[in-house]
């Protein structure tokens, strides 16, 4: 991600390997970053699903520029839908129904437990080896968004501005129907091999999310029905009054 490094390690205690998510240095360098980094890791730590990829421990590294922190997760043998859309394309509308109907369940399970992911995008979801859906990073975003920074800065470490909901790109607080308006971004680059917005700058994409109504997936790729349309184009209703108000609706509809 933006905001960290991943490294696969060897657990030599309980023998298995994990992932180690290693926080850049400049951002560690921030007391309070680092404070609210190790809240999120904790909160992320009490999810436990099999669509969620699960964090183990959190703890700092002592190095000559100080302590980095560092968060010990789930090692899953997989691709991201970031790679699977880079490198093969859309999915069938099946294949897409299924994957999105999995994250929708981890994510109406975090928001039953009082946590909004806050960065839903493809490369926060995994398709493992035996081809389970993997959701991961809940909350983390949640650190950056606190720091009182611009939703350019935002942008910048999250690394993406395209599947930001229309609150989060105005600034404002946000609850379970931003998670469900991302993952329709989601859903939508899935079924036509692009975002719904794109553009030259992080504002540009965010200006979009605000103002612009969305192409119809079908309208850019062919072979889908005017019911997934419907789906996808609720998911990505500009007012979260008239968005699925749980990812469980969603999932229901799909």
């Amino acid at each position: 991600g933006g905001m960290s490094e991943v490294h696969l390690a060897r657990d030599l205690r309980l023998h298995r390997d994990v992932a180690v998510k290693v926080l850049r240095a400049d951002l560690a360098r921030d007391p309070s970053f680092y404070l609210r980094f190790r809240r999120e890791a904790q909160n992320a730590a009490a999810l436990n699903h099999p669509a969620i990829v699960a964090v183990y421990d959190t703890g700092e590294a002592e190095t000559p520029a100080g302590p980095l922190p560092y968060i010990v997760m789930e090692y899953v043998d997989g691709v991201t839908l970031r790679d699977i859309v880079h490198t093969e394309g859309p999915m069938t509308p099946k294949r897409a129904i299924e994957v999105i109907a999995d994250a929708c369940q981890a994510l109406n399970f975090s928001h039953q437990n009082g946590i909004i992911h806050r960065d839903v995008k493809p490369a926060n979801i995994m398709i493992s080896a035996t081809n389970a859906v993997k959701v991961m990073d809940f909350g983390i975003a949640r650190a950056i968004a606190d720091s009182g920074n611009s939703v350019t800065q935002t942008a910048a470490v999250i690394g993406t501005a395209q599947y930001l909901s229309p609150e989060q790109a105005r600034g404002d607080s946000v609850d379970a129907r931003s998670d469900v308006y991302s993952l329709g971004c989601v859903l939508y680059e899935v079924l036509t091999g692009e975002p719904p917005f794109t553009g030259d700058s992080p504002i540009s994409v965010a200006y979009q999310h605000v103002r612009e109504d969305p192409i119809p997936p079908s309208a850019r790729h062919e072979g889908l029905s005017a019911d997934l349309d419907a789906v996808v184009l609720k998911a990505l209703a500009k007012n979260p009054e008239n968005r699925y108000q749980t990812a469980a609706e969603m999932r229901a509809d799909l």
